[in-house]
């Protein structure tokens, strides 16, 4: 019996489209104005047969937009052999290669698989496979030292991975290119435990009639196991190295200790260590003094495969960030008596920048009268963040459900995650609604490229604003206006936008 008040919501299709649905998907999504019309009179009754998955749809605006056909797709890039070899010696996943060769390719009985091995850039590095798939894999490009990208071959299972930095799969007419219809592919990103860098991508590939669902869980756990084999090479590396500063910081006078490439501590003496060091990004120059967060200003000295750090003019002692604060912060977010003690005096007249120009490295820095500190952001806060800089009134916990998964009465999720938020802004972050502090200068650098803007998120309101970015009908806060509207993509639903960058929130979510 129906509850009063109770919303029902409409069952979500529980099987996968068909190949041939797909088709249909696909030639819809790419025909002209009066075809699609045309379509849509003999449509069924369920549009969501003739509707790709988000991630999918949001590919093909964007090859749309950047002119790619769907027939021919772009000039083929290959390595030469001796680029080849240079970029499996440097890519960290040359060791990976024989346990991944035994996990995935030693299934007797089962339908033939590809293995590919991409770096970060998606240059296919090594390809594996029965013989007959290598050579159908060949008529289209997809051989060792092609370069996989969506700019070259279309949307297709290493570059969607590569983008959005996790798991995908690619079935069918979901690639863009109709050659690649025939095919399937499963694909999972490979981080660098040590600095989380993204270093490639582990693909599996074969004919579209023999798919198997338990691919995708098949190559995300091999993805994981290539990450553990990492873990246990950089913990040996680390242990080495431990070995060979013992001696040298018995001879040191005052505190110092020793970290590996990636900032991760071997040793220490006379101070406690922490975890890691945020190093700068670009690296050290060679300057022999440098300011750490954590320790003040300190003397750099390279090492063998790391550096010797001594502290010479220890900054003030800040309270440190309480447990379950935010993990993966270059700076301590300077606190007292609380999470939000100094933050609430440092909102006056503070400059909050938000980095979203790396796909896969969200960041996050404040610069106050307080101090100034920068954290690494997750997927989810990068999402919050930007919808609260894109409206500035402020946002209700059922607004910004809504806007992150298209269901209002998700606010459980919201209000835990901007809880979480608040424990290290602190004074910068109001609520009831839910908006940054008035006083504050909120910025946000974005990519080049408006479709590379949080490419993992499939929020409807994070879609729509990257469709306004492409369409120039929307700014992001802090850049400077665009000289004129460029139309949108085809196809693109571009809801109508104000000046000021404000993004259009659906009606479904009042205001509280």
């Amino acid at each position: 019996m129906r509850q009063p008040g109770r919303q029902t919501r409409r069952p979500e299709r529980r099987t996968p489209q068909t190949a041939a649905e797909l088709a249909k998907v696909h030639e819809r999504a790419l025909a002209e104005a009066a075809a699609r019309s045309a379509a849509r009179e003999t449509a069924p009754d369920d549009p969501s047969l003739f509707q790709p998955r988000p991630e999918i749809g949001d590919s093909w605006a964007r090859l749309r937009r950047l002119g790619l056909s769907p027939d021919a797709g772009a000039a083929a890039v290959h390595l030469g052999p001796a680029e080849l070899e240079h970029r499996r010696r440097t890519s960290g996943l040359d060791p990976l290669l024989p346990v991944l060769r035994d996990t995935l390719l030693e299934e007797v009985g089962q339908p033939p698989l590809l293995l590919a091995i991409a770096d970060a850039e998606g240059h296919v590095l090594w390809q594996e496979g029965e013989r007959g798939l290598r050579r159908s894999a060949d008529r289209i490009g997809f051989l060792t030292g092609a370069r996989w990208i969506e700019e070259r071959v279309g949307t297709n299972g290493i570059a969607a991975a590569l983008r959005t930095q996790r798991p995908m799969h690619v079935h069918s007419a979901e690639h863009y290119l109709r050659s690649h219809h025939s095919w399937t592919c499963v694909a999972a990103p490979v981080h660098d435990p040590g600095t989380g860098r993204l270093i490639g991508a582990i693909n599996l590939s074969g004919p579209a009639h023999s798919v198997r669902p338990y691919l995708l869980q098949l190559t995300t756990t091999a993805a994981r196991l290539a990450e553990t084999e990492l873990r246990a090479r950089r913990l040996e590396s680390l242990h080495h190295l431990r070995t060979l500063a013992a001696p040298m910081l018995a001879r040191v006078k005052g505190p110092a200790l020793v970290v590996d490439a990636a900032g991760w501590t071997a040793a220490a003496a006379g101070l406690p260590p922490p975890a890691r060091l945020r190093l700068p990004a670009e690296g050290w120059d060679s300057t022999a003094v440098h300011w750490l967060p954590s320790l003040g200003e300190c003397a750099i000295e390279p090492l063998a495969d790391g550096w010797l750090v001594r502290p010479v003019r220890p900054q003030e002692a800040l309270p440190a960030v309480p447990a379950g604060g935010p993990a993966g912060s270059e700076g301590r977010g300077p606190e007292t008596g609380g999470p939000g003690g100094l933050l609430a005096e440092q909102a006056s007249g503070a400059r909050l920048r938000l980095d979203l120009r790396r796909a896969g490295s969200p960041g996050l820095s404040v610069h106050g009268a307080a101090g100034s500190w920068s954290h690494t952001l997750s997927p989810r806060h990068a999402e919050l963040l930007l919808l609260l800089a894109t409206e500035r009134d402020g946002l209700s916990a059922a607004q910004l459900a809504d806007a992150l998964f298209g269901d209002p009465a998700r606010t459980v999720t919201v209000r835990a995650e901007l809880s979480r938020l608040r424990r290290y802004l602190g004074g910068l972050l109001a609520h009831r609604p839910y908006r940054f502090a008035e006083s504050v200068l909120v910025t946000v650098a974005g990519p080049e490229d408006p479709y590379d803007l949080l490419p993992s998120s499939s929020a409807p309101a994070v879609r729509r604003l990257r469709a306004g970015l492409a369409g120039g009908t929307v700014r992001l806060p802090g850049t400077p206006p665009l000289p004129g509207p460029r139309p949108p993509a085809d196809g693109a639903v571009v809801p109508p936008r104000p000046r000021t960058g404000r993004m259009a929130l659906p009606p479904s979510a009042p205001a509280q």
